[in-house]
């Protein structure tokens, strides 16, 4: 559990702003750690393509929405069956994972977490140039605790903003 405790201001004046000082036992610790490595394994599941890691991720039930993304909405493996060709026409992606909202509840945790992610789409049969977009938005994931760690049952991704789109026609 995690107790907000607040501090004293420094000189006691009206202008110091109340700081507050967060108390954590080692396994909120732990598990803010681990929880934090399920989101570096998800990026680095879809930028190298490995679907087995990637699978890692989540429970064997779980629901994955990328709609507003325009992906694929639905299980798991229907959700790889249908990512793995959309993904493979891209050369290059990296998903930059930030800003990570924990709410731990036992062994259950709703995670909110900022991405980033710059894509080069392969490159066209006549050499020209290869187009790149970018585009930004949240994870919104509800985790649990397994017996192989912290796995994600529902992923909601939430669009923000693209830009490049203009370019890939």
């Amino acid at each position: 559990m995690t107790d907000i405790l607040p501090r004293p201001p420094d000189s006691g004046t009206t202008a110091t702003p109340v700081r507050f000082h967060v108390v954590m036992d080692l396994r909120t610790i732990a598990d803010r750690i681990e929880i934090t490595d399920l989101l570096t394994r998800y990026a680095h599941a879809v930028d190298t393509k490995d679907w087995v890691l990637y699978r890692t991720v989540f429970t064997p039930d779980a629901a994955i929405d990328y709609s507003t993304t325009g992906g694929p909405a639905g299980s798991l493996e229907e959700v790889v069956t249908q990512l793995t060709p959309m993904l493979d026409l891209f050369a290059r992606t990296q998903h930059f994972v930030s800003n990570i909202s924990v709410d731990l509840a036992g062994d259950e945790a709703s995670v909110r977490a900022m991405f980033f992610n710059p894509m080069i789409l392969a490159e066209a049969q006549d050499g020209a140039p290869a187009k790149q977009f970018f585009c930004g938005g949240w994870y919104n994931h509800e985790l649990v605790r397994t017996e192989d760690g912290w796995r994600s049952r529902k992923l909601y991704e939430e669009s923000a903003w693209f830009d490049g789109l203009d370019r890939l026609s």
